[in-house]
């Protein structure tokens, strides 16, 4: 990819290097400790092959642990970290078929806790005259002596399926309490040393539904691509907790996210680590009497596919579940709720109590048991589902706010809590909105990683970069007052060079570390500014980073936008002054940070968004340089396997831009790959907090309070993931499937947002915390993922019916009528229908579809102060059976490419006919 400035490239990529070492934050090759740990497994002996019906097994002979387990589908794929199988030998190491317990015998107090990993032993194999029997073995000479119970594990097929089982017997003569049992899930999703292509082909990520006895565990891999493992219980072992091995040695990074365990009870955890936490489920415990046995299991099975994880799930008689539009519920919107299992419900709960409303309905498959469900009480809600068989299932649900009044919390917060006034700011961020520490109610001034405090960089920008998108999606004029202000003066010649050479280059960070420029007193004692995060006033002046420009390319757009298509929002600078910085800032990301343009932009989506106004506005020399630019970046796209590289070894991001530009210059090819490699790590799962939450588990050392390497969820991956998704949707609109990801996405993005309105990072997915981190950090990319993609989608499913995301679906006769729910209110496609329909000013109040002729009914809100007009945009995106263009039945003036419709005191409705040739 040929680059402007190769001076500046090389001086971009030094930097880098020493940048990125620290960044990784690990030194030296932490794998070279582990060569000097002694191999306890017993490898020298060998290992035990077996074949099972859609598996092969390779079990280590000495220990009985899993070595590698092999899909019969793809003999050259290996579920299991089996390539680092020698270095991660020792003691301390998990492996699949281990075991945690902690137990107290009846009268203790306290719980002693026991782990088949912390001392390896050769175990001794037992015979046993079961044909189903493929392994098993006594366990006791992986554990203490004196350990009051006896376990043994068996590795079997039964019904085709192989089954991993433990057996606990109690030997002593008084009862013991198995406060915690965990089962190590160790699967290959160490990155680490391997290129983008390998990884893709060689590692997995495991997301897992928390939900008792329907609860299962996903395996997919990082292309997309089948097959699927998914865990799930083998009688009874109920999946109440998903737990981090902290401490099993293998080195943790931005290219390791760590092991996990399936947790069957949890008390003795609840007691002790996490009792401060407020738990997915209820903590248990079991009693085991002198001389009663008990079994735990889970059962391994394969999908095809990731989308026929469900189907494989019913297939074998496990329960699914089905949340319409997801499991967050904004109050004043009806979701829905289905069951497929073959048991009858037998009873439900709600806790908190009245959090939820459900209701039984109907659905178009008989088989499926359906709820309406409302949620009443702002927070976390769960759901318990008990069958007639005894099954117990349960569903996490997050209650929000209706989106209209969660926007208005936010853009409050942010220009009231968050605004930094401070005219002798020696960092010259006078008034901006800047990050904030939610716990001690404070705004950040200062900030070890400076960036946090100098309002670039996504930990450092969130904020002000929220604050912006808000206004597009609830412009406030006192909001607007505001943030042209920042925008102007503070953002223009602070974190922006306005002059020379550098103009229109974004800085990494407005604050730094200089004491030799700073007066006494101008940095705290109680910070410690050490390391490559305290970075120099020249460091912080660099401009190379080219991640730091969609956040400023999108302030310049949005007040575009408002200018644009309202009267008296803006007055400080005309709607052409803003696009042309939007276009300027673009060009200088380009030009000034070559290095990182070859890879996908965090809210590249403002890109395209800005190149589509500029030929709206007839700016066609300009539309021209800057589709070129984008061109040669898509060019580069094309000729890799996988073009999702970024300045970590694997990220979620980049995706989001990548996918966009491959469709529009018709890379097929790679924007098919792309949305594979998304549903690799976006999964659809019964729980809010997983649901739609695109996989990051490292920027809580970036932006965040407690930090820590851990599976965020609703990171900012959340809502820009959502965008390419939705858009596939679109464009495949019988794909029932990609709507549910992409919307699970889109409403995590606004999730974890106080009920005061304070936007954090991302919610700390650890059983010992479950809560949102206190900095806003880098929140602010996740909101634009919303504010650019909150849409209300009507739909019909063959199964489920007709189905409203965003919105209250009434059916009355031939129309399905929608009451526009969502946040913005100004996007709605209509499924059947195949049309987009979007307005650049005015909201949608209700949208209805006739099932029998095809038209289209828009009932529009009544005009406000500064909306007169508004612009509707009527767009046919996908060829589907039966397709019509549409248009409206009136005739109607157009400006660039909108419809104007004249508002009124009242509702304007727009009937919208097809024509009568197809599309």
């Amino acid at each position: 990819m040929p680059f402007k400035n190769i001076s500046l490239f090389i001086t971009i990529l030094l930097a880098f290097f020493f940048i990125s070492a620290s960044h990784v934050a690990m030194g030296q090759d932490p794998w070279k400790d582990l060569e000097k740990r002694p191999s306890t497994i017993g490898l020298e002996n060998g290992t035990l092959t077996f074949h099972t019906p859609a598996l092969q097994l390779q079990l280590v002979k000495s220990s009985q642990t899993v070595a590698a387990l092999i899909p019969n589908s793809d003999e050259k794929f290996d579920f299991t970290p089996n390539d680092r199988l020698k270095l991660r030998s020792s003691d301390g190491m998990y492996h699949l078929g281990d075991l945690d317990i902690r137990l107290r015998i009846e009268g203790e107090t306290t719980w002693s806790k026991y782990s088949t990993a912390a001392k390896r032993a050769p175990v001794t194999a037992l015979t046993i005259n079961d044909n189903k029997v493929l392994a098993a073995a006594d366990l006791s000479a992986t554990l203490p002596a004196g350990i009051p119970i006896n376990v043994q594990r068996y590795y079997e097929v039964i019904d085709g399926r192989l089954v991993l089982l433990f057996k606990l017997k109690n030997t002593s003569d008084k009862s013991v309490e198995i406060g915690s049992l965990g089962i190590p899930m160790i699967f290959n999703n160490i990155l680490q040393g391997k290129s983008l292509e390998d990884n893709h082909a060689q590692s997995v990520f495991y997301d897992p539904y928390i939900g008792k006895d329907a609860g299962y565990l996903q395996v997919t891999r990082l292309n997309g691509q089948g097959p699927a493992l998914l865990v799930v219980p083998y009688g009874k072992t109920p999946f109440e907790a998903y737990n981090p091995l902290l401490d099993d040695p293998t080195p943790r990074g931005i290219d390791f996210e760590g092991f996990y365990e399936w947790m069957v009870h949890t008390k003795a955890y609840a007691e002790n680590e996490w009792k401060t936490a407020e738990p997915w489920n209820t903590p248990t415990s079991f009693i085991l009497k002198p001389g009663e046995t008990t079994e735990y299991g889970v059962q391994f099975l394969m999908a095809d596919s990731i989308r026929s994880i469900e189907s494989k799930l019913i297939e074998n008689n496990r329960p699914v579940a089905i949340g319409i539009p997801g499991y967050v519920l904004p109050m004043g919107t009806k979701g829905k709720l289905f069951l497929n299992y073959r048991e009858k419900v037998k009873s439900l709960q709600v806790e908190p109590a009245n959090a939820l409303v459900l209701n039984e309905t109907t659905s178009t498959n008989k088989k499926l048991q359906a709820y309406q469900i409302e949620g009443k009480i702002w927070g976390r809600a769960r759901l318990t589902i008990t069958y007639e068989d005894g099954l117990c299932q349960t569903i996490n649900y997050k209650v929000i706010k209706s989106e209209t009044n969660v926007l208005k919390d936010y853009g409050r917060f942010l220009t009231h809590e968050q605004w930094y006034e401070n005219k002798l700011d020696p960092f010259h961020r006078d008034q901006s909105v800047i990050t904030y520490d939610y716990e001690t109610r404070k705004q950040v001034a200062q900030d070890s990683r400076v960036w946090i405090a100098g309002l670039s960089d996504e930990g450092g920008a969130g904020s002000w970069l929220g604050a912006m998108m808000k206004e597009l999606v609830q412009p406030d004029k006192s909001e607007i007052d505001k943030l042209q202000h920042f925008v102007n003066h503070t953002l223009w010649g602070v974190i922006q060079h306005d002059t020379g050479l550098q103009k229109y280059g974004v800085k990494k960070s407005a604050y730094y570390y200089e004491p030799k420029e700073m007066p006494a007193g101008a940095y705290s004692d109680s910070i410690s500014y050490k390391g490559w995060t305290a970075w120099s006033h020249e460091t912080a002046n660099d401009v190379g980073r080219s991640y730091n420009y969609p956040h400023v390319a999108s302030a310049w757009w949005v007040l575009y936008r408002l200018s644009r298509n309202h009267v008296g929002l803006v007055t400080e600078q005309n709607w052409q002054w803003y696009l042309d910085h939007a276009y300027q800032t673009t060009m200088a990301m380009v030009n000034q940070a070559p290095y990182y343009v070859q890879f996908g932009q965090m809210e590249g989506t403002v890109f395209y968004m800005i190149l589509m106004d500029l030929k709206a506005e007839g700016w066609k020399d300009k539309a021209a340089i800057f589709e070129a630019a984008m061109k040669l970046r898509a060019d580069h796209w094309a000729s890799l396997m996988y073009p999702f590289g970024s300045e970590m070894p694997w990220d979620s991001t980049g995706q989001e831009e990548v996918y966009l530009w491959s469709r529009y210059f018709g890379y097929a090819d790679k924007a098919y790959i792309t949305i594979n490699a998304i549903l690799g790590y976006m999964p659809t799962i019964p729980n809010w907090g997983y649901n739609g939450s695109a996989r990051r588990y490292w920027d809580f050392l970036y932006g965040g309070k407690l930090r820590r390497i851990e599976r965020q969820l609703h990171h900012y991956g959340s809502g820009l993931n959502a965008i390419p998704v939705l858009t596939e949707f679109r464009n495949n609109p019988d794909d029932l499937y990609l709507l549910r990801v992409g919307y699970g996405g889109l409403m995590g993005s606004i999730s974890n947002i106080t009920e005061d309105g304070f936007g954090p990072a991302a919610f700390h997915s650890f059983p010992s915390t479950l809560k949102i981190d206190g900095l806003s950090g880098d929140y602010g990319p996740n909101f634009f993922g919303y504010a650019i993609n909150t849409a209300t989608y009507i739909t019909h499913d063959n199964d489920l019916g007709w189905l409203a995301f965003g919105g209250n679906l009434v059916q009355k006769n031939n129309w399905i009528n929608v009451k526009i729910t969502n946040g913005a209110k100004s996007r709605v496609f209509v499924a059947p229908a195949a049309i987009w329909l979007t307005l650049n000013a005015g909201t949608f109040n209700t949208v209805s579809y006739n099932t029998q002729s095809g038209d289209v009914s828009i009932l529009l809100d009544k005009t406000d102060k500064y909306t007169p007009q508004a612009f509707l945009n009527v767009q046919q995106v996908a060829h589907v059976k039966g397709s019509f263009t549409y248009r409206p039945s009136k005739s109607l003036l157009k400006t660039r490419g909108a419809y104007i419709i004249h508002l009124t005191d009242g509702p304007t409705k727009i009937n919208l006919t097809r024509n009568k040739s197809k599309h």
